[in-house]
């Protein structure tokens, strides 16, 4: 497993509270940069601007990737566009959300 794969598997941890998916199945991981000296950037959205659990969800992705060993350090970047849609979870996400 490369280290990007540890990394979505780590982000599979932190969950929405509100819809209890977790936040790459339900689609907010936009993007992971990795650097040679294992800095990671996390490209994220949340389902909406307003999200009264931002700073919870925010900080739950970076202390799940910071326990990897190969990473040095996390930034968080949180984006708003492209919007958050429900089109954007993963299979496993709509069926969690009873929409398949």
């Amino acid at each position: 497993m490369n280290l990007e794969e540890k990394i979505l598997d780590a982000l599979k941890s932190v969950y929405d509270p509100e819809l209890n998916i977790n936040v790459v199945d339900l689609g907010l991981i936009y993007g992971v940069g990795i650097s040679d000296e294992g800095n990671v950037q996390i490209t994220m959205t949340l389902t909406t601007p307003g999200c009264p659990l931002h700073s919870s969800i925010t900080s739950g992705v970076r202390y799940c990737v910071e326990a990897l060993e190969e990473v040095k350090n996390v930034d968080v970047n949180l984006v708003w566009q492209p919007a958050w849609s429900p089109d954007k979870m993963t299979e496993d996400g709509k069926k969690a959300l009873g929409r398949w």
